[in-house]
């Protein structure tokens, strides 16, 4: 297997050139339009190693929830998260599939963490395709925490992480009813094999829920980018697979706030409860689909 850098060098060279310039971001710069004319490049990539049999299961329900999505309620996508293909080839696969396909994937966005915008060029030119609201993570913060030294950086940078996520809460609530569905990994992070730490919900998706009216959720079967576990993300490495994305039924965001207070309300955490509720159904679509697929 070869990582992006190593196969598309050309490609990337002619997609880095129509980007933007990577910069750091502030709370003016949270909200960031899909630049479509970038899509051709990244398509290319996910085109080359989706195997036959790559698709979307439940468009189904995908088209209920844009239907409400378009008549003003406030819509989640909820997907497992195994790399940072996950989104190029679902919105590819969307587009791939018909008009209300393509209707999706121009409705779609996403919550992404900053360090996809400001760790290297080349991850920022992938991302930039995307319209996205751009989050500081926890995670990402607590990293910080760890590694700065300078006691006067680390509170500027934890100012800059609360600037940024409150200019993100103001940009969500101008977009969820706008006819838009905005995307989440509840894991906030890419799962890595053997570190079920790394399929463990955050927490702060239990805010998520509390605010929009429905949700879906969407397994992922198949993975065309794996990540490499002795270096960064821009040297993940490309595998051809067959890439299934299932959707499931869409509910009401109140429904599943009731049975989680009903059934777990003795609980000490109940947001974790939630958000791990709503991981164990991902992982039991995950897992229907992975038994019934052919080898």
């Amino acid at each position: 297997m070869n990582s992006i850098k190593e196969r598309y060098t050309h490609l990337l060279i002619r997609m880095m050139s129509g980007a933007k310039q990577q910069k750091t971001l502030s709370d003016q710069d949270v909200y960031q339009e899909g630049e479509t004319e970038l899509l051709p490049y990244v398509d290319q990539i996910v085109r080359d190693h989706l195997l036959p049999g790559s698709g979307i299961t439940g468009m189904e329900n995908l088209s209920l929830l844009l239907e409400k999505a378009k008549a003003g309620e406030s819509c989640l996508l909820l997907l497992e998260h195994y790399s940072n293909f996950d989104l190029p080839a679902l919105h590819y696969l969307l587009r791939q599939s018909g008009e209300t396909g393509t209707k999706l994937a121009e409705a779609l966005v996403s919550i992404a963490g900053i360090k996809l915008s400001e760790s290297n060029p080349i991850i920022n030119a992938f991302a930039q395709a995307y319209t996205r609201i751009v989050i500081y993570p926890s995670r990402s913060l607590e990293i910080i925490k760890q590694n700065y030294k300078d006691p006067n950086k680390l509170y500027h940078e934890v100012i800059r992480s609360m600037n940024i996520n409150r200019a993100a809460i103001r940009v969500l609530n101008s977009v969820k009813g706008s006819g838009k569905i905005v995307l989440v990994f509840p894991a906030g992070t890419r799962y890595r094999p053997g570190d079920p730490a790394t399929k463990r919900g955050v927490r702060e998706i239990a805010s998520y829920i509390k605010s929009f009216d429905n949700f879906c959720l969407m397994s992922i079967n198949g993975n065309i980018l794996r990540i490499n576990p002795t270096g960064e993300m821009e040297e993940d490495l490309l595998n051809a697979d067959k890439v299934i994305f299932t959707a499931g039924q869409v509910y009401p965001c109140e429904r599943l706030l009731g049975h989680i207070k009903e059934e777990h309300h003795f609980r000490d955490d109940k947001k974790q409860e939630l958000v791990d509720h709503i991981m164990e159904g991902l992982e039991r679509m995950h897992n229907e689909v992975e038994t019934g697929r052919l080898p």
